[in-house]
């Protein structure tokens, strides 16, 4: 996503108290990252279908965290709570997947930090609205 849109989005997403600390960047670095990652490993071989998955998942979860966020009607603090922390969990198994495969593959350990990076950011923002009493 253009990154002139992602700054508008960001701006736009303080709503609820703690969203303005969320790095939407990150999350679409993941993505994209994923989805490079998932690519290489399909072609590499079938030994990494499971990160070929993980990746895919992971992609997923961080799209809808992203979709959930834009779209603010509805959402409690507890659902987005729950959300951040399925889109850590995603992004923690798909980090660990991929750091199996970091020494051979300059993607996967793109995609390793790029994961690490998402996850990072999604709890500074579930910190944050904690602290806020969101």
């Amino acid at each position: 996503m253009d990154s002139m849109m992602m700054d508008a989005m960001s701006k736009d997403m303080t709503s609820m108290p703690g969203m303005e600390t969320m790095d939407m960047s990150a999350m679409q670095a993941c993505m994209d990252a994923c989805a490079a990652c998932e690519q290489a490993c399909v072609v590499c071989s079938t030994q990494m279908m499971d990160c070929s998955t993980a990746c895919m998942n992971c992609a997923d979860m961080c799209n809808t965290m992203m979709r959930a966020m834009m779209r603010m009607q509805g959402m409690t603090p507890a659902a987005m709570t729950a959300m951040l922390e399925a889109c850590i969990a995603m992004c923690a198994m798909c980090m660990e997947e991929c750091a199996k495969h970091s020494e051979h593959s300059d993607v996967c350990r793109m995609c390793a930090q790029a994961c690490k990076d998402c996850m990072d950011a999604c709890t500074a923002m579930r910190d944050s609205m904690a602290q806020t009493g969101s």
